[in-house]
């Protein structure tokens, strides 16, 4: 048989399997990303007995999980602990008394994505899978997928913590606590802990010396306190940034260097993705260079998957290649692994994650997702106090989750003009005759992946 059977459960104590073994699935699991997640695993398996890792993948993704699924069968070999990896197609059987579920999935794979930067460039405009019109369509196709994953939790799982990846993270994790049934739902993104990293790098520490007191939203997050050994130093590092030495922190990121004055000003080090909307003309100019090439970030993603999936297929492989440092999300599995194993573990440190307000930043709603650092105990996140966010960000922050809010509850109903309202609002989108030109090219673009706008597209094209 393709896959193979779970084998006899263990008991139960406290929501979690007992200290012989834990079951986690993994949806979305022939991304190219899944070797990092197994390799965290695997070097935490003293403190995180993974027993049962399930890779879960549809029927067009087989071919992805069979290869990604062979490599994380021979990783775990090579290291000699007892994890038994399982692949299949069969969502509801992977879920079955699952501990953990981890979400990690592309509704429409990559070619989707290269609709969601290609089209708004081809307008003069941003295109970007988090940000913009592009990030809003991949919210779009991917809340309602997830909210019928919550759905099969709720049934098959209800105690699991759902631990989410999938982009953009801070508005699929919403949706989930607002609309979904089971409230332990985490975002997790890898940003904050490669700015952690960016920092200690220009500290000269190492990373484990440095913590930050992150606050606002995912892909709009803000270093707003550094600590090295407790100390702040968060003038250090923002003087370090103002001198031209943070560098990159993410690979699908352009290094443009920071305004020296402008940061000083921030006094807060910003995130990577903070750079379309503090230096959107020169990332829009970066952007339409590489269109009139053909090298949209989504084609140079396609193109390194297709590199790393023929290593993957390597029977001689059995360890995480580095080239997979090389996409974006590098680093993910640290902080994925990490948050599992403080969960399990009762560890009660402090963690960056997507979580719902419950009154952390002043001014935001309580069912508002945000991006901060939280105490992390085997109930989930409790998130610090962060009082209200300082006037040189309240502004872009509010706006953002604006936007957010309005994006959810379009992917919810299907109505088009809260679709519409949405895309008129974000930052990235100059007018509202220009919002409803891609609101209307993009629906159509995606029409197989937005059933809940059925109607509203047939509309559209008996026009056209």
């Amino acid at each position: 048989m393709w896959y193979p059977k779970c084998r006899e459960k263990c008991g139960r104590r406290n929501g979690f399997m007992k200290k012989d073994g834990i079951k986690i699935v993994t949806i979305g699991g022939g991304s190219s990303y899944t070797p990092e997640l197994v390799e965290g695993f695997i070097k935490r398996y003293n403190e995180l007995p993974v027993r049962e890792l399930w890779l879960v993948d549809v029927e067009a993704g087989k071919h992805k999980l069979e290869i990604v699924g062979e490599l994380a069968k021979r990783m775990v070999e090579k290291a000699g602990v007892p994890m038994e990896i399982h692949l299949t197609l069969d969502r509801r059987e992977a879920l079955k008394d699952a501990d953990f579920v981890t979400t990690q999935l592309r509704v429409g794979l990559l070619d989707a994505r290269i609709k969601d930067e290609r089209i708004p460039l081809s307008h003069g405009l941003i295109g970007q899978e988090t940000n913009g019109a592009g990030g809003m369509f991949k919210a779009l196709r991917t809340i309602p997928v997830i909210l019928d994953i919550d759905k099969d939790m709720a049934e098959l799982c209800p105690n699991a913590f759902l631990i989410n990846f999938t982009n953009p993270a801070g508005m699929v994790t919403e949706a989930l606590l607002r609309y979904g049934k089971n409230k332990r739902v985490i975002g997790l993104c890898n940003v904050p802990i490669n700015m952690e990293k960016a920092a200690a790098n220009m500290l000269g520490v190492d990373h484990s010396r440095i913590r930050m007191d992150f606050v606002g939203l995912n892909h709009m997050v803000y270093g707003k306190k550094i600590f090295l050994d407790g100390s702040d130093v968060t003038n250090q590092v923002v003087d370090a940034i103002a001198d031209g030495k943070m560098g990159a922190i993410v690979k699908n990121i352009k290094d443009f260097e920071w305004d020296a004055d402008f940061i000083k000003s921030l006094g807060m080090m910003p995130c990577p993705y903070h750079k379309y909307y503090y230096e959107t003309q020169e990332m829009l100019e970066s952007e339409l260079k590489e269109f009139a090439k053909g090298e949209t970030r989504a084609e140079v993603v396609k193109r390194l998957e297709d590199d790393l999936f023929k290593l993957y297929d390597d029977p001689n492989l059995d360890i995480k290649p580095p080239q997979l440092e090389k996409r974006g999300g590098a680093l993910y599995s640290d902080a994925a692994c990490r948050l599992i194993n403080s969960i399990y573990n009762d560890k009660g440190d402090i963690q960056p994650v997507d979580c719902r307000n419950n009154g952390a930043i002043e001014g935001l709603d309580d069912d508002s997702a945000v991006e901060v650092s939280c105490v992390i105990t085997k109930e989930g996140p409790r998130p610090l106090a962060m009082g209200k966010l300082p006037l040189q960000i309240t502004g872009l922050v509010q706006e953002i989750k604006n936007f957010e809010k309005l994006v959810i509850d379009a992917a919810v109903t299907g109505d088009y003009h809260t679709a519409l309202m949405a895309m008129s609002m974000n930052p990235l989108v100059p007018s509202d005759k220009m919002a409803k030109i891609l609101l209307d090219e993009l629906l159509v673009a995606h029409k197989d992946y937005l059933p809940q706008f059925k109607d509203e597209i047939a509309k559209i094209e008996s026009v056209k």
